[in-house]
């Protein structure tokens, strides 16, 4: 049995199943990118739901495995060298379950790199921008006055949906075949149903995204994968 004792993590969130993978998250975009991936691949894990309030995210437990104090994080039992690995950043452990699994990442040097420059388009571009855009829409900055924030995420949003429509023309999934990239890609998109925001960011507008979106969302693994960690974890 892996011994987790070395994380402080698990006084407040005790691992039962200690051979698994720990999951910490909460059902965010960035959130249900590792639920969906690890279902997607099979592996053995055992979700703990993080709330976003300060008295989780930001306690001496939660900081100890993930100091930006953002979910997710994981603590994987069976690490690269055969002990046990912990990771913060949706990103960074996309990469691991993907390489740990050989899995979901392309078969070649080429692809794989196609794949890690779409997870990245999401990292720094489409999840930052979405994210921005649901704040000044929907969440606390609804209410402030000066309409430049507001439109400024709202132009870049419509921008970068305009690049993956772009990408999407000749292909079913953004790197070739299903890949971690859609896992990261498509989750924000589905926020923005959460954020009132279709209709202003012109989504039913595009050619390609929203069957995209949809081929995503049928996908069993990601229905799953959506409702994890539920609020009885």
């Amino acid at each position: 049995m892996a011994d987790l004792s070395d994380f402080p993590i698990t006084e407040r969130w005790p691992a039962r199943h200690p051979d698994r993978i720990q999951l910490y998250a909460f059902p965010t975009p960035n959130g249900v990118k590792i639920s969906i991936a690890l279902e997607e691949l099979g592996l053995p894990y055992e979700p703990h739901r993080v709330s976003l309030g300060d008295e989780d995210v930001k306690s001496p437990a939660f900081l100890s495995l993930s100091p930006n104090n953002k979910i997710p994080a994981i603590i994987d039992p069976n690490g690269p060298d055969g002990r046990p690995l912990g990771l913060f950043e949706s990103g960074a452990i996309l990469i691991h379950l993907g390489e740990k699994t050989g899995r979901l990442m392309g078969t070649t040097a080429a692809e794989r790199a196609n794949v890690i420059q779409w997870l990245m388009w999401q990292m720094g571009g489409l999840g930052p921008m979405f994210g921005q855009l649901g704040f000044f829409v929907k969440l606390g900055g609804k209410d402030i006055e000066d309409p430049r924030p507001r439109e400024r995420y709202i132009n870049e949003a419509k921008r970068l949906l305009g690049v993956l429509d772009c990408e999407l023309d000749k292909r079913e999934w953004i790197a070739g075949d299903y890949s971690i990239a859609d896992i990261a890609i498509a989750p924000w998109l589905n926020a923005l149903d959460f954020y009132d925001a279709k209709d202003m960011v012109g989504f039913h507008d595009l050619r390609n995204v929203p069957a995209y979106l949809d081929r995503f969302l049928a996908r069993e693994a990601v229905q799953t994968g959506l409702n994890i960690p539920a609020e009885d974890d």
